[in-house]
């Protein structure tokens, strides 16, 4: 998959309403060292359901990454005391978003906007003018161009994941 570029300085973070997720009790945070595992299970056990198309491996190494990171540069989606979806940036390199997953049950609330806009609010706070989408899903391409307009970047395929050992 190609990777997508996003303008950091065309979206308004501002007007980002997180409404729609204080009436499902959801929460979004920054993700803490002492839950580093919990997160890691997460992802591990939810893999094969939620995201089958996804390789555990790649996406515990790049949350692993994420959570090295001071601060960890990964958001949690938190229900009901229980982790419902994740988002990390600046994990497989800098200024790069992903990966990121909601559970399926949970999709379609905005959970994943959420995070990913906080996500790139954050790298544009720590002073990025523009994201890469990581090769995203297919599924997801449209997802990110229709919430940050993000672009489709020409021959990026494999890109940085052309150093990967498996490529």
């Amino acid at each position: 998959m190609p990777d997508m570029l996003v303008n950091l300085g065309k979206i308004d973070f501002d007007h980002f309403s997180y409404d729609l997720l204080v009436s499902e009790r959801v929460r979004i945070v920054r993700a803490l060292a002492p839950d580093r595992l919990r997160i890691l299970s997460f992802i591990e056990t939810n893999i094969p359901t939620h995201w089958p198309q996804e390789s555990s491996d790649s996406w515990i190494g790049e949350c692993e990454a994420a959570m090295s990171n001071s601060p960890p540069t990964c958001f949690l989606a938190i229900k009901d005391n229980l982790i419902v979806g994740f988002a990390c940036y600046n994990a497989t390199g800098k200024g790069y978003f992903g990966p990121t997953g909601v559970l399926v049950q949970e999709q379609g609330k905005q959970i994943g906007k959420a995070l990913l806009m906080k996500s790139l609010s954050s790298l544009w706070n720590d002073g990025f003018g523009y994201a890469i989408v990581g090769w995203p899903a297919k599924k997801a391409m449209g997802f990110y161009e229709k919430t940050v307009n993000a672009q489709v970047i020409e021959n990026s395929s494999p890109g940085i994941y052309s150093r990967m050992i498996d490529s």
